[in-house]
C-alpha cells in the first residue's frame, strides 16, 4: 500500500491559492481513477483506490499548513505504515510554475508543512514531489503570496504542473522512487 499527503488548507478561501496546490494535485489524481477524497480521519479527509494495480491511499490534512504533520502522524501511529512509502505533494517556491521536481530527503527548505511532518516524523527522509509555484516579485511579502490565487496568464503553466505531478505520482506507484526521479526530475 502507499500514501500520498497533499498539502494545503482547509476552507474555501483557501482552495485556488498557491499553498494548496498539493491539494489541487490530489484532487485531479483522484478524478483520474474514481477515488472520492471525503472520509474524516486522523485530522485529515481520506479517500482509498487502486492506482496502476497499487492500493493507495490519498490524504488531505485539515490541520492547517503548519500542523501537516499532526495528521501524518496519527494516520501513521492508525495504520501502521511505513515511511517508506508515502510521498508528500507540496508547492515549493524554488521551482518554477510549471515544472515538478522530486527529492528523497532533505531539510523542509523553509516550508512550514515539510516543517511539520519532520517534527512530528522525526526524519527528513520521505519521497516529495515538489510543485513549482515559483517566487513573488522582490518586495512581496512570502505569506501574502502563497495565499493568493494564481493569474490568468499562470493557468497553463499551474494545469501543465498538476498534470506533470500526477503522471509521477502514477509512475512512482509502480517504479521505484530513484527511476521516477531519474524520469520526471529531466
Amino acid at each position: 500500500m502507499k500514501w500520498i499527503v497533499g498539502l494545503g488548507n482547509p476552507g474555501s478561501n483557501y482552495a485556488k491559492t498557491r499553498h494548496n496546490i498539493g491539494f489541487m494535485a490530489l484532487d485531479r489524481l483522484a478524478a483520474r481513477h474514481s477515488i472520492s477524497i471525503t472520509q474524516s480521519k486522523c485530522k485529515a479527509l481520506i479517500g482509498e483506490g487502486n492506482i496502476g494495480g497499487v492500493k493507495t491511499v490519498l490524504i488531505k490534512p485539515m490541520t492547517y499548513m503548519n500542523l501537516s504533520g499532526e495528521s501524518v502522524r496519527a494516520y501513521m501511529d492508525f495504520y501502521k505504515v511505513s515511511l517508506e512509502d508515502l510521498i508528500v505533494v507540496y508547492d515549493d517556491m524554488d521551482t518554477e510554475i510549471g515544472k515538478v521536481r522530486l527529492r528523497y530527503q532533505g531539510s523542509a527548505g523553509g516550508h512550514n508543512g515539510i516543517k511539520s511532518i519532520i517534527q512530528h516524523t522525526g526524519t527528513q527522509q520521505f519521497n516529495r514531489v515538489r510543485m513549482g509555484i515559483s517566487r513573488p516579485e522582490p518586495g512581496h511579502a512570502i505569506v501574502d503570496y502563497v495565499l493568493s490565487t494564481f493569474m490568468k496568464k499562470e493557468k497553463e503553466a499551474l494545469d501543465q504542473t498538476i498534470e506533470h505531478s500526477c503522471d509521477a505520482l502514477e509512475h512512482s506507484l509502480t517504479h521505484s522512487f530513484e527511476q521516477t526521479m531519474a524520469k520526471f526530475n529531466g
